[in-house]
């Protein structure tokens, strides 16, 4: 490994630790004018690290472009407009809705019919009419 290779990797590790405050503050609102652009160069860096063999700083920059990328989404003033337009406010209140029956559903085997109770049902209610 180069020690470039981790100068960056750091660099990348910490733009995460100090972006994970503002992913967590519900109340933070970041412009898409400032998380698309990071987002974006992010990106490139990544691509452009994993190119020149720095694997380790592709992988620190395509964390930092995810970051940036959820920050955009989540914390832009705009973010609920955007999650609605495409959708991912029904996604979530379906997954949501998912989740909750299958935590409260009965065991999987009891959605299903055994055979035994339906050979024993056919053959007490089979046609009489020959």
């Amino acid at each position: 490994m180069m020690w470039q290779d981790l100068v960056f990797m750091v660099g990348s590790g910490l733009s995460i630790v100090f972006l994970a405050p503002t992913l967590r503050d519900a109340s933070a609102r970041v412009p898409l004018g400032t998380s698309l652009p990071s987002m974006g160069i992010g990106f490139v860096y990544a691509t452009t690290f994993f190119t020149l063999g720095m694997t380790f700083s592709a992988v620190g920059a395509f964390a930092a472009g995810t970051m940036w990328s959820l920050i955009a989404v989540f914390r832009s003033p705009t973010s609920r407009q955007f999650i609605s337009s495409i959708g991912l406010d029904l996604f979530a209140a379906d997954l949501q809705r998912w989740l909750g029956r299958r935590r409260a559903d009965p065991a999987f085997t009891e959605q299903y019919v055994s055979l035994e109770h339906d050979q024993g049902h056919q053959q007490g209610h089979g046609n009489t009419a020959d």
